[in-house]
């Protein structure tokens, strides 16, 4: 397996890979990733779908990237996928996969002109004082000192960030920044989680710095992600003879482990309470995501709040990554992203409402109509004096296609869970009911306190989901806590998922995932074509100068940023007048 960059690669179609007719796949979890090995192992490595066998714990396929009606609750969306326009496994993937919505267009096609046609930013980002605009007003409100502290993060080597906390690398100057405030509510960022994530996060999207504040660097799906991405790759398989395996729990697979050869031996797994066992040759491929974000995730519904009854490190895939981890260190440490739920959890919440007078409300706050079937509050609104830290987004409605035209559905929730009382409601987030949850959003919305909870009661439908293990990815890691996607010496054996390591890209991302499921196919089967290689935003001298402009709020660094720079500017100046240098620091407003 190699990486590429250009249409040369891109443009390329493989061989068939010689001696794929006679291996087989079994893939365990039908994730992004897992969807992805599959895909890929049928249009680059050529194996015939009858070949490839998928296995999923739930009765339904899509991992985290879910989107439910339950006719006991109503409708759920668990979270949401930010997508950007350099997602370039991704986008390579779907140009192939066909929509189910659109005749004769592809996931890619459809995406692509939904986003043209509509694009996405936002008209208010934070609010406060009961739905007021906090007017941060596209402002990253860095001081000199919160500058350097990032400029700092941004140019450590990743040896010098293992197991380090971004609490370790910033102070208070810092958390008080409407930076932070934009990084942490759209990436789910706490102080405990890993400097080391964070500093690729800055690397990888530094070409979208500027997006930040308005949101305008991502784009949106039509529907919930399991309508527009899950199910037209679930149907991609399927039509090409692969099978997917519902309510079937792998438990453990064995390997044969020596310091140069590593061979996954068996499957062990159960389906139907029958615990099952499929012996395996070296022609038999298993690409297994270690790990689950969305294991053990706790719902409640209108009167009851979600109880999680799972101790830390319990759940299937977490479990079962335990089991193989324990046969060799280069399967990863899984304790390491299991230091217990408090540190690990956020809640979400989905409201669904026709009420006017909250949607006049949602209206006021993000200036669009909610209901027009377009971008509404262009992605997350962050009501930042909440002491839940509440965000809520509407994307474009219907968010599902058999959505009620005149209902809102609206994606909520928090970071702090467990400790905090709410500003309306005065117990914990993790204590309340769907009722008490949907109250303290209306209340930060702007609804008059004495008719908060009449409106949650009776005009809102509110689904709560608490998820134990959403942010464990995030937690400070160290090289081979996490396997390689293809650990050195194995024969048959991958990791995929958002446990698994490949260099520079950044988990909690769609792309992670495909990227992961590419580089497992790509080299388990020898395809003689170029992974796209993250895009490189981060050595491009343009996008750096534009950033730097960005975050400094338009001041010039020698003027803002490090006073020992300024000596260094000086000495530059006199021998690069009318050099191209100087025309590139000028063009993006550095001098």
């Amino acid at each position: 397996m190699y990486y590429s960059s250009g249409n040369y690669e891109a443009f390329a179609t493989p061989k068939k890979p010689e001696g794929i007719d006679k291996k087989s796949a079994y893939i365990v979890g039908t994730g992004l990733a897992g969807l992805a090995a599959a895909c890929f192992l049928i249009r680059d490595a050529q194996m015939p779908g009858d070949h490839i066998t998928l296995f999923e714990h739930l009765p339904l396929a899509g991992g985290s990237c879910d989107g439910i009606y339950d006719a006991t609750k109503g409708f759920i969306m668990r979270g949401g996928r930010e997508m950007d326009n350099h997602f370039e496994c991704m986008w390579d993937l779907f140009k192939s996969i066909p929509s189910i919505v659109n005749p004769g267009e592809t996931v890619f096609s459809e995406y692509y002109h939904l986003n043209k046609e509509d694009p996405n930013f936002s008209l208010c980002r934070v609010t406060e004082k009961q739905g007021q605009d906090a007017h941060t007003d596209r402002k990253y409100g860095l001081t000199p000192g919160a500058a350097t502290q990032l400029l700092k993060l941004f140019m450590s080597t990743n040896k010098s960030l293992e197991d380090k906390k971004i609490d370790d690398i910033f102070d208070d100057e810092f958390y008080a920044t409407n930076f932070w405030t934009y990084w942490q509510t759209m990436f789910a960022f706490e102080k405990w989680h890993s400097a080391l994530e964070m500093k690729l996060y800055l690397q990888r999207y530094i070409h979208h710095i500027d997006g930040l504040p308005d949101l305008s660097a991502l784009r949106f799906t039509r529907y919930n992600q399991y309508e527009s991405m899950i199910l037209p790759m679930c149907k991609y398989i399927t039509d090409h003879g692969g099978k997917i395996l519902y309510d079937t729990t792998v438990t453990n697979i064995v390997c044969d482990c020596t310091p140069e050869k590593k061979v996954a031996k068996k499957i062990e797994y159960t389906q139907g309470g029958v615990e099952k066992v499929i012996d395996l040759t070296e022609d038999d491929l298993v690409i297994c995501t270690n790990g689950c974000q969305g294991d053990a995730s706790a719902y409640g519904d209108n009167t009851h709040a979600p109880v999680v009854t799972v101790k830390n490190g319990e759940g299937p895939s977490i479990e079962m990554w335990k089991k193989i981890a324990a046969q060799d260190p280069a399967f990863g440490r899984p304790e390491k992203f299991f230091a217990g739920i408090k540190e690990t959890s956020w809640e979400s919440w989905t409201v669904d409402t026709a009420n006017k007078q909250i949607l006049d409300a949602i209206q006021k706050i993000c200036k669009r109509d909610p209901l027009s079937g377009k971008v509404v509050t262009g992605g997350i609104v962050t009501c930042r004096d909440s002491s839940w830290l509440v965000s809520w987004t509407i994307n474009r409605q219907g968010q599902f296609q058999e959505q009620p035209e005149d209902h809102c559905l609206i994606w909520v929730y928090g970071l702090n869970c467990w400790d905090d009382e709410g500003d309306f409601i005065k117990k914990p987030m993790y204590q309340c009911t769907g009722i008490e949850l949907a109250a303290e959003w209306l209340y930060h919305i702007g609804i008059p306190e004495d008719q908060i909870m009449e409106l949650a009661t009776n005009e809102c439908n509110t689904t709560p989901c608490m998820m134990p293990y959403v942010t464990t990815f995030f937690m400070p890691r160290a090289e081979g806590d996490r396997p390689k996607v293809v650990p050195d010496g194995s024969v048959n054996l991958a990791f995929v998922g958002q446990f698994a390591d490949t260099p520079r890209d950044t988990v909690f991302t769609t792309e992670y995932s495909i990227r992961t499921g590419m580089e497992a196919v790509y080299t388990l089967c020898n395809v003689d074509r170029g992974v796209p290689e993250v895009w490189g935003s981060v050595y491009d001298i343009r996008d750096l100068l534009y950033a730097t402009s960005k975050l400094l709020d338009g001041k010039k660094p020698a003027e803002f940023l490090l006073p020992t720079i300024m000596p260094i500017l000086g000495l530059l100046k006199e021998p690069l007048t009318n050099n191209v240098v100087v025309d590139l620091l000028k063009k993006y407003d550095i001098v």
